[in-house]
């Protein structure tokens, strides 16, 4: 059975962190907010968690998940040539709405899907999220909602799309934004920016003059 957590109230956010966190370290799904939409999360380093992630949404290897982190100092773990450009993106931008696309670490031992040798990687600005993230480390993320369905604005949503593959439903309230984060590809010399969502080209290009646009 679910369980279900007010993070609006200081003891049960409490509560509800901590029975998150040893959730997530058991290997079970957990559904937390972020600043865009409710994601479902699990141990990026646990393969059958993320596989189950995967399969409660329906979705297949062929999507990989984000991976969402607590800290940008997580990301010398997990990357490896990572430009100037996408540092001074992290440092303009993060936490928030970007999701950076890197080539990952090659001795990590996890499975996100066919990645091919990359990783979509995310820090939110989202209290709850944050907090969970740096008590459990990296988690892959991703939206909270069945493949083909509307990414949900409340926990609501998740839990009935997700029910009872979810241990535990942290609720933060409705998200303050609807809109999707924006993707850039850093993977090789000139920034790409593969989604414009909750950042546009212009902003980004205030940061990294030479983004690119994926045709």
């Amino acid at each position: 059975m679910a369980r279900r957590y007010d993070c609006t109230e200081a003891t049960d956010r409490k509560t509800g962190l901590r029975e998150a966190a040893s959730a997530v370290r058991r290997g079970e799904l957990v559904v937390l907010p972020t600043d865009t939409v409710y994601g479902v999360g699990a141990d990026a380093f646990t393969p059958e968690a993320v596989a189950d992630l995967l399969e409660a949404k329906g979705r297949g290897r062929g999507m990989p998940s984000p991976v969402l982190v607590g800290s940008p100092n997580t990301l010398h773990g997990l990357v490896t040539d990572f430009s100037e450009a996408a540092w001074e993106l992290v440092d303009a931008f993060w936490p928030g709405a970007l999701t950076l696309v890197a080539r990952h670490q090659p001795s990590l031992t996890w499975d996100l899907g066919e990645t091919g040798g990359t990783v979509a990687v995310r820090m939110p600005l989202h209290p709850v999220a944050i907090e969970l993230l740096t008590d459990v480390g990296p988690m892959a993320v991703s939206s909270a909602n069945l493949t083909g369905h509307p990414a949900p604005q409340d926990c609501d949503a998740a839990e009935r799309m997700l029910g009872d593959s979810v241990a535990v439903y942290l609720d933060g309230g409705p998200t303050p934004d609807t809109v999707p984060s924006s993707i850039v590809d850093v993977t090789g010399k000139v920034p790409v920016l593969l989604r414009a969502g909750a950042l546009s080209a212009a902003e980004l290009r205030a940061v990294v003059p030479d983004l690119e646009e994926a045709s």
